[in-house]
């Protein structure tokens, strides 16, 4: 665990966000590498097909990742503010509502699987393979959110290098269960979801059993777990905003595909393979954010509001030094990159002008995320979240639509960074109205 309260702001925040970065890479290569094998093993049209089947389970999940995220910045608040007992209720509360929603958003989710795939205009070829794959993955959801929470908990607790291990682990399970499901025995696409399943299943249960055995605060058992109601309304009130935000989001990724999809298998399977570099890319500018949430969640919730700046003007140099260097390397190697996913050269080509075109407004996307951090550490995400859908929903998807219709998928991709522009732009404005500071959820002076 570790207190952000005291102490040298930029080394506890790069410390902190070091391990975080390398888990993300390796929380990452999970889908990354079930996609260069899905593609070089199965072809194209199954590497588009996993690929579409992405948007559909972020909108299935949006909602109650954002509500966690409300559980986890309560949880760094109580720890900045010392009080032991509220932080323990606390993860006992976010832990009885992940596994509820899990078992809810399965038995919702998968009689609708198909009727989704429609709505998106999956081209034909593709239904059987998506339908097959996404089953498998809805199954598995509450092995998903068991340990996507324990990693959540912990850094909001200060502990970011304890999830890594797990997440290694986890990781290098899915790449060798990869390579057995689907190249030794033949499973297809089911293979790729059957792997991922078991590989954060034995990490999430290996996780609890450690933790039971040396975490002081962490312990779990279901028949001693405490719902607090308080707790939970606190992190529905800042959590909600952030959930509805991602649910939108979610539904503007489905809405892209849709687009996407209308231009047939080799731009879906280059969106796909592009989109997954360009999410490995930006990993260094989300994670240096998450640092400073839970930075910004201790020190609200200690009154130190003044550590807070400081905190956000140098992580905002650090992150953007290391999105210059992916944005040069990525434009550097795309197509090499897009080669790793198939060789198939219509893709690789199409894949390349994505990359081209999105890379090279990575700093513009560091800073809107890093500025939405600091509201979202002080718990103020209502305007945040009317940022991003604005964003998204009157810029981003109507420009993809309309350029289109006239530069044909290429006018998509250059929606993509005129979003980001504009998210920036109303994220900074609003950070500089400072309301932001009146919503922690733990008053203390300092």
């Amino acid at each position: 665990m570790k207190d952000f309260t005291t102490g040298r702001i930029g080394i506890q925040i790069f410390r902190f966000a070091v391990p975080m970065l390398i888990g993300q890479m390796f929380q990452q290569l999970y889908t990354f590498v079930d996609q260069i094998i899905v593609g070089n093993f199965l072809g194209k049209e199954a590497l588009a097909a996993v690929g579409a089947s992405f948007p559909i389970i972020f909108t299935l999940i949006a909602l109650v990742i954002g509500i966690a995220s409300g559980g986890t910045i309560v949880i760094s608040q109580f720890f900045g503010a010392k009080d032991f007992r509220m932080v323990k209720r606390a993860i006992d509360t976010l832990f009885i509502m992940l596994f509820a929603a899990a078992i809810i958003l399965t038995s919702i989710g998968l009689p609708l699987i198909e009727k989704i795939f429609i709505l998106m205009q999956l081209p034909e070829e593709l239904m059987d393979m998506g339908v097959s794959y996404l089953s498998v993955y809805l199954g598995g959801l509450i092995l998903f959110f068991g340990y996507n929470g324990v990693a959540a908990i912990l850094r909001g607790l200060g502990d970011s290098i304890t999830p890594l291990y797990f997440l290694i682990l986890a990781t290098v399970l899915n790449i060798v269960l990869d390579l057995i499901f689907i190249v030794v025995l033949g499973w297809g696409v089911e293979g790729a979801a059957w792997a991922t399943l078991i590989a954060q299943g034995v990490s999430f249960f290996t996780a609890a059993i450690y933790l039971n055995r040396t975490h002081a605060l962490i312990k779990f058992n279901i028949r001693k777990f405490a719902f607090d109601k308080k707790v939970f309304r606190e992190s529905i009130r800042i959590g909600l905003p952030t959930g509805l935000q991602h649910t939108f989001v979610a539904l503007g990724m489905m809405a892209l595909m849709g687009i996407v999809n209308t231009f047939g298998t080799n731009v879906t399977a280059a969106y796909t393979a592009a989109g997954r570099i360009d999410s490995l890319a930006v990993i260094p500018a989300m994670v240096f954010a998450q640092a400073l949430a839970a930075y910004v969640g201790q020190n609200m919730g200690a009154g130190k509001v003044e550590r807070v700046s400081r905190g956000l003007w140098t992580t905002l140099f650090m992150s953007s030094m290391v999105s210059l260097v992916m944005t040069a390397v990525v434009i550097i190697f795309k197509y090499p990159l897009m080669g790793w996913f198939t060789q198939d050269e219509n893709v690789i080509r199409i894949g390349g002008d994505y990359l081209t075109i999105v890379t090279s407004f990575y700093l513009i996307f560091t800073s809107m995320f890093i500025f939405g951090s600091v509201m979202r550490g002080a718990g103020d995400t209502l305007i945040p979240m009317f940022i991003t859908l604005f964003s998204l929903w009157f810029v981003r998807i109507p420009l993809a639509y309309l350029l289109s219709r006239n530069l044909g998928e290429t006018g998509i991709w250059w929606s993509i960074p005129t979003g980001w522009s504009m998210g920036m732009v109303l994220t900074l404005i609003y950070y500089k109205m400072g309301r932001w500071k009146n919503k922690v959820v733990v008053k203390k002076t300092a």
